[in-house]
């Protein structure tokens, strides 16, 4: 798979969406379980490529 769209994406729009990820996780905890780890492991996942993506831009 080629993720090179996501990688091209700036750190702080990666940690936009990351913040966004865990605040949906927290709203739907209740309502799907499910739901609410996969939201959490993708905001970690983007979080994470957004510090990534900052380390390897300085």
């Amino acid at each position: 798979m080629n993720f090179s769209a996501i990688k091209n994406l700036s750190p702080l729009s990666l940690y936009v969406v990351s913040v966004i990820c865990f605040v949906v996780a927290n709203v739907i905890r209740d309502d799907s379980v499910v739901f609410y780890y996969l939201l959490l492991l993708l905001g970690l996942g983007l979080f994470v490529l957004g510090l990534t993506s900052k380390r390897r831009t300085k």
